[in-house]
């Protein structure tokens, strides 16, 4: 789990939260700048409103040391505060995977994390007809954001990201950030890229999701359908109502899927387009449904157990039943002779039942199941 995601990520909301806290208390125009992921500076503060803007930090930023410096202020991450960020990262790593793989039907899944204080989690899945897609599906960050388009404000995207930065003389603003979308055939293959400046505000994020589920658009094709929490609702719509004709990117994990444009207030529902299959939808439900990795994630090792040594044991495990089944007979028709013979003939039926009811139903018998 790359854990420094998760910090950074961290570091961003508190700053928007300073921001956006300070403005409330008339601190206009605040200005941030990062020096890494665990520190930042607000290099000027009036006079007038540093008691304002002190309590702000110390009401808001409680996992934060701040100082002053000159006209502003020095802010630094505290080292606990920075451990329980990563230590939670991997903590809900670790239940999002398990929420998928349940979803995905996983007979007797083993996921753990490798050691107390480490960033390595290991998962087992036995019986996978489709390991890859279940790699993709544990990878998948599925960071969901809605964000509004600055250029072009509607309509598709420019042909290029040099265009972008022709429009603003180079330079990107530091509140705008360039996005690209993958354009796509018929067979889901891409052949092109366009791109977008958007706001680096989120209007809302996948955490504001109550629910996602596959639909099809207005054209028959493979789309996803979501309804927001009544916090996202509030935001969405007042969003949506005040920037009617504007385009609004729905963007997922870096990436624009689609950036329709907003024609009425938007409150708590809606549809999520980018020509989809429908493996690609049921998966992207799979993981909205779950949550968004709080980090990304990076695959260190694969192993997979090769039919040569499922098949040792399959032989040796029939052997030993065999062998086993063979002992009862004879002591069950010595001990008991004909009821004995009974409880056989008895038994060989049950065990047959049950295992044509695992082969109908495609059940895996483990041990657990014979336990029970």
């Amino acid at each position: 789990v790359q854990t420094q995601d998760a910090v950074k990520a961290e570091a961003e909301k508190d700053i928007e939260v300073l921001t956006r806290e300070a403005d409330d208390e008339g601190i206009p125009a605040l200005t941030t700048a990062k020096s890494d992921d665990t520190a930042f500076t607000v290099p000027s503060v009036p006079d007038d409103k540093r008691a304002a803007f002190e309590k702000v930090a110390n009401d808001y930023l409680p996992g934060w040391d701040w100082s002053r410096v000159g006209g502003g202020y020095s802010f630094a991450m505290r080292p606990a505060n920075e451990k329980a960020i990563r230590d939670g990262a991997v903590n809900q790593a670790l239940q999002t995977i398990r929420n998928r793989i349940d979803q995905f039907g996983v007979s007797e899944p083993v996921i753990s994390r490798q050691g107390l204080d480490s960033d390595r989690i290991v998962v087992q899945l036995p019986g996978v007809d489709d390991p890859e897609r279940v790699k993709r599906l544990i990878k998948n960050t599925a960071f969901l954001e809605f964000r509004l388009c600055v250029f072009p404000e509607v309509g598709g995207g420019a042909s290029s990201r040099d265009e972008i930065l022709s429009h603003y003389g180079g330079t990107v603003p530091p509140d705008v950030e360039v996005l690209p979308q993958d354009i796509r055939d018929d067979l889901g293959k891409v052949v092109a890229q366009s791109w977008f400046a958007l706001e680096s505000k989120r209007v809302i994020t996948g955490r504001d999701l109550k629910s996602a589920s596959p639909s099809r658009g207005q054209f028959g094709q493979p789309v996803v359908q979501f309804l927001l929490t009544a916090e996202g609702a509030q935001r969405f719509g007042k969003a949506t109502g005040d920037n009617v004709g504007r385009g609004l990117a729905i963007v997922l994990d870096g990436k624009v899927v689609s950036a329709p444009r907003i024609n009425s207030r938007i409150t708590d529902s809606g549809i999520i387009e980018g020509n989809f299959t429908d493996q690609e939808v049921q998966d992207l439900v799979t993981t909205l449904r779950s949550g968004a990795l709080p980090a990304g994630i990076v695959y260190l090792e694969d192993r997979t157990v090769g039919p040569s040594l499922g098949q040792d044991s399959i032989e040796a495990g029939l052997r030993a039943g065999m062998y086993g089944a063979l002992l009862v007979v004879l002591m069950m028709l010595i001990v008991y002779r004909v009821s004995g013979f009974n409880s056989i003939v008895a038994l060989a039926i049950n065990v047959a039942l049950l295992f044509g009811a695992l082969s109908y139903f495609g059940a895996t018998l483990t041990l657990p199941g014979i336990a029970g």
